[in-house]
């Protein structure tokens, strides 16, 4: 796989609890040759807009702001675009559709933004069961920036999520059905903070269990000493692992469990006096909600750390960064999910514009995609690579972006993303 983000693998653990996955149909690569293109094609100098997908679960039964926040960052790209004279005169026409977080809902959306609006791209997708994933690649639709919540991003050509993919994406998920993912944020903890005792805290429920396991595996990897706590899904009693976490000296809390969870588990943590030197969270609670979402637990809040693979939204000493709060302003949250649909939304901007010459259709910003070696949406990504790798990588080279949350100052960036980098190895799992 690519440079999937234990963010990524953390949401989809915590988003299973609330309702059963499933990606779509596995089709052969055979299904996705020899067939037309497909879509508008439009000649050089034509000024109709030029229309987009958004698929956002915004009434998804985990919650109406859970998966929102890429949709709003593409949207107030594509208005600012707009507003500068769009695309070679062309304005961007964003054509959304809310899947509801179904499967169902979900293959609707798709039917409807590729077969009857007849978009050029899909751009920012979120979806929580991407059930219409191999639709969209047989009729050779660019998706690009799309969050990786699934497995889609690593099976099916024609689909190019936020952080990249080294899998062959031939229909099969990976390579013959197994991820890999990197050991990079426990290396930082460990060699920037000298972390030695980690707690992975999970639900007694099979999605959130299995990614606990991945974690543990992840950490005893790095030569951690590994603390393993276990809570009920009805009536969890996180004060008993919070006293737990104190007895055995924790200086890292990763989890795998829900928001609502976390938020118990920090106001625990302080009621009995644990003290840790992080509480890891993923890119999904990379928020401007932390004060109200931990107002009751300030020295857990302040023990917040934030990991992934995209510059962090509260950075506005960066050029890029601010011109995305700038047009943001008049949203009343902002959150990491905006910023990588913001950079989505530049993405497809940027392929767009390499096709004007010669009209943009679904091949031409394709074959751009599949030249997007080392995208960096101005700064704002972590170089993104695409390859086709016939076997995994058994180590790899990867780039951090951390933050963590100070009251009074908000998420502060530790370091430089692009130069906080370690070789790790790569260890397999089955999603």
């Amino acid at each position: 796989m690519g440079r999937r983000s234990r963010g990524a693998e953390a949401a989809i653990a915590v988003m299973v609890l609330a309702l059963s996955t499933a990606c779509g149909s596995r089709l052969p690569e055979s299904d996705f040759e020899h067939r037309d293109r497909g879509g508008p094609t439009t000649p050089a100098g034509d000024r109709t807009p030029v229309r987009v997908g958004i698929i956002a679960g915004a009434t998804s039964p985990v919650g109406g702001s859970a998966f929102t926040g890429p949709r709003d960052g593409a949207k107030a790209y594509f208005d600012r675009l707009n507003a500068r004279g769009g695309i070679d005169g062309r304005r961007v026409e964003v054509r959304e559709c809310d899947d509801g977080g179904s499967g169902v809902g979900n293959n609707e959306c798709v039917h409807k933004l590729v077969d009857e609006e007849k978009v050029v791209a899909l751009v920012a997708t979120t979806a929580l069961d991407y059930a219409g994933a191999s639709r969209v690649s047989r009729a050779r639709v660019p998706d690009i920036g799309g969050q990786p919540i699934g497995t889609a991003y690593d099976t099916y050509p024609h689909l190019y999520g936020i952080y990249g993919s080294l899998a062959p994406r031939d229909g099969t998920t990976g390579w013959d059905g197994e991820q890999y993912g990197g050991t990079e944020v426990y290396r930082y903890f460990k060699r920037e903070h000298g972390a030695r005792t980690a707690a992975v805290v999970s639900y007694n429920q099979s999605a959130s269990a299995a990614y606990a396991r991945l974690v543990e595996r992840g950490l005893k990897a790095e030569g951690y000493k590994v603390v393993t706590e276990q809570v009920d899904f009805a009536l969890p009693n996180f004060r008993a692992v919070a006293a737990d976490l104190k007895e055995q000296g924790a200086d890292l809390v990763f989890d795998a469990i829900d928001t609502h969870g976390n938020a118990q588990l920090c106001k625990a943590m302080d009621d009995v006096g644990a003290e840790v030197t992080a509480k890891v969270t993923n890119v999904q609670n990379w928020t401007s909600t932390v004060a109200q979402d931990h107002k009751d637990s300030p020295r857990c809040r302040n023990a917040l750390w934030a990991t992934g693979s995209s510059r962090n939204h509260e950075d506005t000493g960066q050029a890029a960064v601010r011109e995305f709060r700038d047009a943001t302003k008049g949203l009343k949250t902002h959150s990491q999910w905006q910023l990588e649909g913001w950079a989505a939304a530049m993405w497809f901007k940027d392929a767009a514009k390499s096709c004007a010459g010669q009209g943009v259709t679904r091949a031409c910003v394709d074959d751009f995609m599949n030249r997007s070696q080392g995208y960096t949406a101005d700064g704002l990504l972590i170089p993104v690579r695409f390859e086709r790798l016939a076997e995994p990588p058994k180590t790899r080279r990867t780039c951090l972006s951390v933050a963590r949350w100070k009251d009074g100052r908000g998420w502060v960036a530790q370091g430089d993303m692009n130069h906080t980098c370690f070789d790790v190895p790569q260890l397999s799992y089955r999603p």
